[in-house]
Order: structure tokens, then C-alpha cells, then sequence
């Protein structure tokens, strides 16, 4: 037998046994480029801005994050979907669990999960939820791109034909509205007040109720995580969620001992038409107040600073942050793509947390009252527990404030 036979007989077995699979999933970005891949999840078209995450655990935390509304997040983890999903896993709180995020990109897709806690796969959850899916993707590079280039807006489109209509996504993808001016926390806000009384997940317990009640909370929502409200449950609090464009009246009516001011998407600048005159009157109230994320960039605007949009964002869960006061570096979880401009903190206010990789603020304290914020997710979930403390902190402001005030009505 020659060569050439021997070559024929090799391609004969190959093809009788392997077949390349075909590209069910395009995804399209505003720099001009396009990218092929496996669709997995729900069928559909699906637009958005595109970042990156860095962690490499809590893959359905992140997707259910309220705080990646209009969203297609890239994962920097090769091998997503390996503990499946479940049903407790889920970080959005809104009375309707509507999942926000756009759309999901990696590089490989776990179809067979290895976790005893998994009720099913991440695409069938996915599916579920209506979420877009795009495995086979050269996730390292499209990061490097991001990196470089800045977050692009893109288009994506799963169907299980493998045929797209690229004309008509180029027209979708010119539609799909930049970041910058987009009030996204209106739409991930309930619509509604509500009262959770879970604590966070325990070993063999799962979720078990607070029945222990001694400070209560107003919880201003801008698209909160779920962990949030569960933290302050497990610290025995009372905690109420209101809706982000509630008034001073409503929140007063509720008499709370502090006011949390939570996570969300989109511009913080583009809320100040409701959020920011409440927050005000807060204020005046001397009512400890606790800032998270878009809580801490809304706070620090009705403080009189003011926000800019960053390149790239922060996403992942391990983010070094150094406490300026006692100069610790914590390691923990963010998700933002604008920051509090430090340069236009006011006289009275104090940066308290910076970043480790960029500088950019990650914390703040007003002199002389109980109001801080971070620009970090303490709560985690996913992400490191390193920063528990600051609920303790807003805790044991809560408890100075509730001794305030029983003493102003004995005099």
C-alpha cells in the first residue's frame, strides 16, 4: 500500500467517525467584526453591551445579577456550566425574578454538570430564562480586545438552522443604545414594596427565615441582589424593599433605623431625576445610610460629586481593594462599568476604599454622620467574604442612631 492509498484509508475512517459540528450562534460587535460559535440557551436575538468577568465560580450568580441589565458577559473561565444550576443559586429579588442580563459568551459550555446541588443544565436554565448563549469563542482575545478597545456594543443571535440574516442584525446592532445616559435602574427595580425575611444559605439548611428582629431597614432598590437582603436578614434585621422612586413620606412611614442604598445597572447620573432628591432628604433625616455600587455612585452624586464612565468596568470576584484607614488590602467583587470621579469629592466627603489596579475610588464617608458607601459587593455571592464587616459597620451605626433617638424622647 503507497502513500497516497494509506492517506485515503486515514481520511475514509475520519470521516466516517467525526463530522465538524455546525455554527449554530453569530455574534456581531460595533468595531466591525463578527464571530461564529455554538448556541446554547434560549433561541433568539439578544443585543447589548459586552463586557468581561473574571471569576471562575458563581456563573449563575453573575447571570442573575440584576446589575448586568442590557449586558452580554464574556467569561474569562474557559469552562462554564460544570455544577449545572438550580433554584437557590439566583441573585435577582424582584417579586417577578426576571432575569436582565442580554446575553452570555464563552468558550466552552459544560452540557454534563458535576454537582450534587444541580437540578439542571446551565443551557437548560438558561433556556428557561430566556437567556442567549455563544460557546466556541476565543474568549482571551475578545478580553484583550475589550481591554484595549474599550466595552463595544453587540448583537447575538442563536438558531439552531445555523442561518442568520446578517443584514438585518447590522441593522439591530446600530439601534442598540450606548451605556452613557441609560437609566436601567427604573426598569430593574420592583415595581412594588415587599418584605424578605431569608438569611443566607447554610450548609444542609439552605435558606432558613429570620425570626430574630431588631433593627429595621429601608432598602432602596435599584435592581438589588438578593444576597443583600439576605445579609441583613442573617444580622437579624427587619428589612422592607422599596422601589427606587418611592418618597420620603413612604419611607418614613416604615420608621427605619437605617437606609440601604442597593446595587443596579446602567448610569447613575441618568437616575438623578428620582433617586437623588430622596436621597437628600434622607440626609436630612441624620438616618445611617449604607451605599452598594450604584448605591454608592448615586449616593456620592447626591453628595454633590460626580460619575464618568470607565473603559472596561470592573467585573470579577477578585478585586484588590486597600482600606485607606487601616491601610488592609481586601480582596473583593465587583461589577461597575462607571466610577465616582474622586477628583470632585466635596470637602466633607472622605475617600475611605481605592482600587489596587487602577486607583479608581471604591469608597466613601461623609464626616461627622453615619453614611458610607463602597463600590464593591460585600455581600459577595459570588466573590470573597473579606468585607462582612461593613454590614457590622452599618449595623452598629443603626444602633447608635436607635439610642439617639430613644434618648431624645426621654428629654
Amino acid at each position: 500500500m503507497n502513500n497516497s492509498q494509506i492517506a485515503s484509508k486515514k481520511a475514509a475512517v475520519i470521516g466516517s467517525s467525526w463530522v465538524a459540528s455546525k455554527k449554530t450562534a453569530v455574534i456581531l460587535f460595533s468595531d466591525g467584526s463578527i464571530r461564529y460559535g455554538f448556541g446554547f440557551g434560549a433561541e433568539g436575538i439578544s443585543s447589548g453591551e459586552v463586557c468581561f468577568n473574571t471569576s471562575i465560580t458563581g456563573y449563575q450568580e453573575i447571570i442573575s445579577d440584576p446589575s448586568y441589565a442590557k449586558q452580554i458577559v464574556t467569561f474569562t473561565f474557559p469552562h462554564i456550566g460544570n455544577v449545572g444550576a438550580n433554584h437557590e443559586d439566583i441573585e435577582t429579588s424582584n417579586l417577578d425574578k426576571k432575569i436582565h442580563i442580554a446575553g452570555v459568551i464563552t468558550h466552552s459550555i459544560i452540557k454534563t454538570p458535576s454537582n450534587y446541588r444541580a437540578d439542571l443544565t446551565l443551557s437548560e436554565w438558561m433556556s428557561k430564562n430566556r437567556i442567549i448563549g455563544i460557546s466556541g469563542i476565543d474568549t482571551r482575545f475578545l478580553t484583550k480586545t475589550i481591554r484595549d478597545k474599550g466595552m463595544m456594543n453587540c448583537v447575538i443571535e442563536y438558531r439552531k438552522t445555523g442561518i442568520f440574516d446578517l443584514e438585518n442584525l447590522n441593522k439591530i446592532l446600530k439601534k442598540v443604545k450606548n451605556m452613557e445616559g441609560l437609566d436601567l435602574a427604573s426598569h430593574a427595580t420592583t415595581k412594588e414594596t415587599y418584605s424578605s425575611d431569608l438569611k443566607s444559605w447554610e450548609w444542609e439548611l439552605g435558606f432558613v427565615k429570620n425570626e430574630k428582629k431588631t433593627k429595621k431597614v429601608a432598602l432602596i432598590d435599584y435592581g438589588i441582589k438578593s444576597n443583600i437582603i439576605r445579609m441583613l436578614n442573617t444580622l437579624n434585621c427587619e428589612t422592607k424593599i422599596f422601589p427606587a422612586d418611592s418618597d420620603i413620606e413612604t419611607i418614613m412611614h416604615f420608621q427605619p433605623d437605617g437606609v440601604l442604598l442597593s446595587n443596579g445597572p446602567g448610569d447613575p447620573h441618568a437616575t438623578i431625576n428620582y433617586s437623588v432628591s430622596l436621597i437628600r432628604e434622607i440626609i436630612k433625616k441624620n438616618i445611617p445610610i449604607f451605599g452598594i455600587c450604584l448605591g454608592h455612585q448615586i449616593l456620592a452624586l447626591a453628595l454633590g460629586a460626580k460619575t464618568v464612565k470607565m473603559s472596561f468596568g470592573h467585573h470579577g470576584g477578585n478585586h484588590p481593594v486597600l482600606d485607606l484607614n487601616s491601610q488592609k488590602v481586601f480582596i473583593t467583587s465587583m461589577n461597575h462599568g462607571f466610577t465616582v470621579d474622586k477628583n470632585t469629592l466635596p470637602d466633607d466627603i472622605i475617600e475611605t476604599h481605592t482600587s489596587l489596579f487602577d486607583g479608581s475610588n471604591c469608597g466613601i464617608e461623609v464626616s461627622n454622620k453615619s453614611i458610607f458607601s463602597v463600590q464593591f459587593h460585600p455581600e459577595a455571592s459570588p466573590g470573597p467574604q473579606d468585607c462582612y464587616h461593613l454590614f457590622e459597620k452599618f449595623i452598629e451605626n443603626m444602633k447608635a442612631y436607635s439610642r439617639k433617638m430613644n434618648n431624645a424622647k426621654k428629654n
